[in-house]
């Protein structure tokens, strides 16, 4: 039985007349064919809505509509919206009567006429050509959207087709009915294929509306979303309330063709907050919430719908004023340029860029109501006062959290004044107390509603604007086709360390220690040397980096050659960076010749005139006051950055790959960017800010790529999972907890004081001079104290310590409850002061305890150290090995859903025993295993003790038993961490090498296990040894370091076959075991294949 589309076409009419449509065949109404409106709908609406209009008003007002005017289709289309959304004023010629005509009843719905019409006829040409729409929809008599239907079950037939048919053949044919049309729907009634858009959306950003109700689950399957968008947009109350705010046109002024229609998730978060602003201001609260949207998916636009809602349909906020705030310039720019076009859309008065502060107070004072403002968020993180004190005051937050809610968290101190600098300037010197983001905002405004937008809520944001009020995650925005699926690729840049190097370093260290460096130092410059920039900026390894990601890119953009491909190479500093454009250079000098385009030829003289001059690949970073002078000429001011940033945006320009550190990282969208190749520690919302500026959608683009040069797997899988939609920021009770456990270590902190006079930190009238004096007073006070204080230790008993020691351990306790309780602005002024005075007093102490090796001067020993130790081995292409991964794939999203955040310290502990033992299994199976085993011992009798309790037992008794348990279990485990850490190190007292003590390991274990006689054992300092199986463990550690030495040695089967060969024979010439044995053979061998796969991943 064959299907026609005109039988879809049928069942489309059905769905719509069961939301109230009426049904009207085009045939069946009488009408010139050129005529576009169904005329006799329209008087009918205008004399039951405006009974005292006479025939030839009704003349004059229709032919108003049919009349309006416009220099292009465009602007025809944007002026005929504007005005059925708006009405107009009509004055009757005969006596002067004004009617406000609204061609639309927005406010009754009811008193309006849909009607659905299929086989509607539009005729154009002198020939008497024509055109059949399949389906359009009327209110009133206007046509406001066209359908066009393609037959589900032929496979040559697209809605790519439909999309033609609107776009190109009814735009040049028939716009005559186009003009009035804001609205266009294509579907074959297939999965993720009935998309709505607009007569000016580009193909790909036509998309499916998945859900009827915000609560409602998404439609997955074809038929139920052709149900789900009927209902969802087209039912009629539903279809008005998207036509009158939920279309954007921009401003005349603004030269782009661009018309926007909301996506189902901007349709309800817009509705959502609404709602939760509308509510925060009745109640005379702060926070109006926080809005978690993907990275991608339009929150600038959610922000804008927003906006004209609050400004429009929330009669209860009088029409208010609205404040953006962003965080950089460069995202200022690009949110900013947005809202400046849309003055006619918001309705709410003036847009404008607010310079300063003085600016921001008068605009606020010329105004009761309205206006929107945009400023950065630097203006809310100083000391600028009191604002206004009005209600209707909304703010707007654009991902502001990322680098200045977090700024405003300790003392600040300035020692010096420039030289000549003013009166005013010198008064900046001494230490100033800062203030919380939140406390700047509520200062300027006390009685403004704050609401957060972000991609990646952290915990400050949530306590700044409030509870996310709806979200939605990337795995969402995949799903639904508004951004692209990421490809995650691993080709890691191997560098080893030379073992007696990385020794000289470990000796290093400990002599520091014992000439006076802080432990705080040596910890802060062992984590600056293993954080890798030393390792990651080797020349060799840049060379090599420089020419995997050419030879990939190239291939890649050979593979695609009609397709546009930008790509973004991210590095972990500065310097990094510019030593790797100056390889690129060195080896690909053709990509530093300026061109306007890679090919010319294949561009008009318009499209080339438009083009400027670019090389291939360019840095981009601000520029440092203490840069190398070719490196600080090279990276310019900010006119080259802007230059370079509207080049990049262009489609057909030469300038092709940018190489950056933290600039365009975040706020920047380049759809056709395609490729990101990281070679730069990554965590948290940086991670996913940084990964998503390749997932925007563009023509011929499937997936975006993340190729990865350094090992962000991990850090990527805890990020997604933090910002997965799941529950974010500590609740009000984590804040009063953590406010008692502050006000506890403040008093105790202050016990150390005794004596001394606090007053400077404390009393606000203090002047910042006498403060930084106090600093320096209150650590040598504390260094000097020679009494012991007792340091508590948890379970254990306390420990004698000095009064330094005891100092630095309380408020390394005090800076985790501040974390929590600053942002929230729960801390009155002399919890605040203290807490900022007590840690920069640390910091004081820190600095000057070891004087002769501070962070800074062993990082610089240190590095030199590591350069002379690395060598790099090669860019291994993990990509051979089949290991690409598609981040949102139902496998990626599994092991996602597995991690769980830390909750309780036993949690913790067990979390970094897995850790370290799973560490520990890459090299040495036999004694991780154990480890294993007993780690899987305490935690079962943990849980068999905690099942044991009796469900009866008194609700106190029960908590006190598991607490009591808990303990227990976390003390075990305590132990058991110690032991795991001897045994890791026991290797030095062996006198073997860390990998070969895993080869000892296994030979000892099998002996044992078989029973059999090899060597004699001796103990010396507790530790028990077999000078037999250290011979063998290391000849067996010698060959496969003799065999890797081959490049790709793992997947070379020839050498591996080779290797175990070798290994059989050196066994069976060293007599182990003494009689042959397969299973202690082959034991022996699986420890070999395990060696070698985790250390060819490493």
């Amino acid at each position: 039985m064959k299907f026609y589309e005109s039988e879809y076409e049928k069942a489309l009419i059905d769905l719509l007349q069961q939301e109230g449509w009426e049904y009207t065949h085009g045939g069946n109404i009488r009408r010139n064919n050129r005529d576009i409106l169904i005329s006799r709908d329209l008087r009918q609406y205008l004399q039951e809505r405006y009974p005292t209009l006479e025939a030839n008003d009704l003349d004059e007002i229709v032919s108003h509509l049919q009349h309006t005017g416009g220099q292009t289709h465009f602007d025809m289309l944007r002026n005929t919206y504007r005005l059925l959304r708006d009405g107009y004023r009509y004055t009757r010629h005969s006596d002067g009567e004004i009617f406000d005509i609204e061609y639309l009843d927005f406010d009754t719905p009811s008193d309006n006429r849909f009607r659905c019409v299929n086989q509607y006829e539009v005729g154009y040409g002198i020939q008497g050509d024509r055109r059949i729409p399949d389906v359009l929809l009327f209110v009133n008599g206007i046509p406001l959207c066209i359908f066009e239907l393609k037959n589900p079950t032929d496979a040559t037939a697209t809605i790519a087709d439909a999309y033609q048919q609107i776009h190109t053949r009814y735009m040049r044919d028939i716009p005559h009915l186009m003009r009035y049309c804001p609205l266009s729907c294509i579907s074959d009634a297939t999965a993720n294929n009935t998309k709505l858009g607009t007569t000016y959306t580009s193909y790909e950003h036509y998309y499916a509306w998945k859900k009827v109700n915000n609560e409602d689950k998404v439609a997955e399957k074809g038929l139920d979303q052709v149900r789900t968008i009927v209902s969802g947009v087209y039912a009629p109350v539903r279809f008005l309330e998207i036509v009158r705010d939920y279309i954007y046109f921009p401003d005349e002024v603004y030269p782009k063709q661009e018309e926007v229609v909301c996506r189902y998730p901007q349709f309800f978060a817009t509705r959502m907050l609404r709602e939760s602003v509308v509510q925060a201001f009745e109640r005379q609260d702060n926070k109006g919430g926080t809005y978690f949207g993907a990275t991608g998916c339009g929150k600038t636009y959610t922000m804008m719908f927003l906006a004209r809602q609050l400004s429009l349909r929330c009669p209860e906020l009088g029409s208010p004023t609205i404040v953006m705030i962003v965080d950089r310039e460069d995202l200022q720019s690009q949110a900013g340029k947005l809202f400046l076009r849309s003055e006619d859309f918001l309705s709410i008065g003036a847009a404008k860029i607010i310079a300063d502060r003085e600016n921001l107070k008068t605009e606020m004072s010329l105004r009761q109501s309205g206006g929107f403002f945009i400023c950065t968020i630097q203006k809310f993180c100083e000391e600028i006062g009191l604002l206004n004190t009005r209600h209707n005051i909304i703010c707007f937050s654009d991902e502001a959290h990322r680098s200045q809610v977090r700024l405003n968290t300790q003392l600040k101190v300035r020692h010096t004044a420039k030289e000549g600098a003013s009166s005013k300037e010198a008064e900046q010197i001494g230490a100033f107390v800062t203030k919380p983001y939140a406390e700047h905002l509520r200062t300027a405004f006390p009685n403004a509603t704050f609401v957060g937008f972000t991609g990646t809520p952290i915990d400050e944001t949530i306590q700044v604007f409030g509870a996310i009020v709806d979200s939605y995650t990337m795995k969402q925005a995949v799903d639904d086709g508004i951004t692209v699926d990421l490809k995650y690729i691993p080709r890691i840049a191997k560098v080893t360390l030379d073992t007696a190097k990385v020794e000289e370093i470990d000796r290093y260290y400990n002599q520091c220690a014992e000439e006076g460096a802080t432990e705080a130092d040596i910890a802060t410059s062992k984590k600056a040397m293993s954080a890798m920039e030393v390792i990651l900026g080797d020349d060799e390894r840049l060379e090599r980096l420089a020419k995997d990601i050419a030879e990939h890119y190239t291939q890649a953009c050979n593979n695609k050659a009609d397709v546009p491909q930008k790509a973004m190479i991210v590095c972990s500093k500065r310097s990094i960076a510019y030593n790797l454009l100056k390889k690129f250079e060195s080896l690909y000098p053709d990509w530093f010749v300026e061109r306007k385009s890679p090919d010319d030829t294949l561009l008009s003289d318009d499209e080339l005139r438009s083009l400027p001059l670019m090389p291939t690949i360019a840095m981009v970073a601000t520029r440092g006051k203490d840069d190398p002078k070719e490196m600080y000429d090279y990276l310019g001011d900010r006119s080259r950055t802007k230059l370079l940033d509207d080049a990049f945006k262009m489609e057909q320009s030469n300038f092709r790959i940018v190489i950056v550190v933290d600039m365009w990282i975040t706020g920047f969208d380049v759809p056709c960017l395609t490729y990101l190749y990281n070679d730069k520690p990554l965590q948290k919302q940086t991670l996913i800010q940084t990964i998503s500026r390749v997932n925007r959608k563009f023509a011929g683009k499937e997936f975006g790529y993340v190729i990865d040069y350094i090992g962000i797997r991990k850090n990527m899988m805890e990020a997604m999972s933090r910002f997965g939609g799941e529950d974010f920021g500590p609740s009000e009770d984590d804040v009063q907890q953590a406010l008692e456990a502050l006000i506890v270590e403040i008093d105790l902190i202050k016990k150390l004081f005794v004596g001394f006079d606090l007053t400077p930190f404390i009393d606000k009238n203090t002047k910042p001079l006498e403060r930084l004096e106090c600093l320096s007073e209150a650590a040598n006070y504390i260094q000097s104290q020679t009494s012991g204080w007792n340091k508590d230790q948890d379970n254990r008993p306390p420990k004698a310590v000095s009064a330094q020691s005891y100092f630095l351990a309380h408020i390394k306790r005090l800076r985790v409850a501040y974390d929590i309780c600053q942002p929230s602005a729960v801390l009155n002024h002399e919890l605040l002061s203290l807490s900022q005075c007590f840690m920069a007093v640390a910091s004081y102490i820190r600095k000057t305890s070891g004087d002769k090796h501070d962070a800074e001067s062993m990082n610089r020993a240190v590095e030199k150290m590591v350069r002379e130790a690395l060598v790099c081995n090669s860019v291994v292409s993990i990509l051979d090995t089949d290991v690409e991964e598609q981040i949102f794939s139902p496998e990626f999203v599994a092991q996602l859903e597995g991690i769980k955040l830390p909750a309780t310290k036993l949690e913790v502990l067990v979390k970094m025993l897995r850790k370290a033992i799973r560490e520990y299994k890459n090299t040495n199976r036999i004694a991780a295993e154990k480890y294993e085993e007993l780690l899987k011992e305490t935690l079962d009798k943990y849980h068999e003790r905690r099942s044991v309790l009796s469900a009866e037992e008194a609700s106190h008794t029960q908590a006190t038993a598991v607490s009591e348990i808990m303990e227990e279990a976390t003390k075990q485990a305590l132990k058991l961490l110690e032991q795991l850490g001897k045994d890791r190190e026991s290797f030095r007292h062996l006198g073997l090498t860390f990998e070969e003590k895993a080869f000892y390991d296994i030979l000892m274990h099998l002996r044992d296990k078989y029973n059999f006689e090899y060597g004699e054992d001796k103990e010396e300092n507790g530790f028990i040894f077999n000078d037999k199986c250290k011979i063998l463990a290391k000849k067996i550690k010698e060959l496969i370091d003799i065999q890797s030495s081959f490049t790709d040695w793992l997947n070379n089967s020839n050498i591996r076959a080779d290797l175990n060969n070798k290994i059989f024979i050196c066994l069976h010439q060293n007599g182990y075991p003494p009689q042959y044995n397969d299973e202690v053979i082959d034991q022996v061998m699986e420890q070999v294949e395990h060696f070698k796969g985790n250390h060819q991943e490493g």
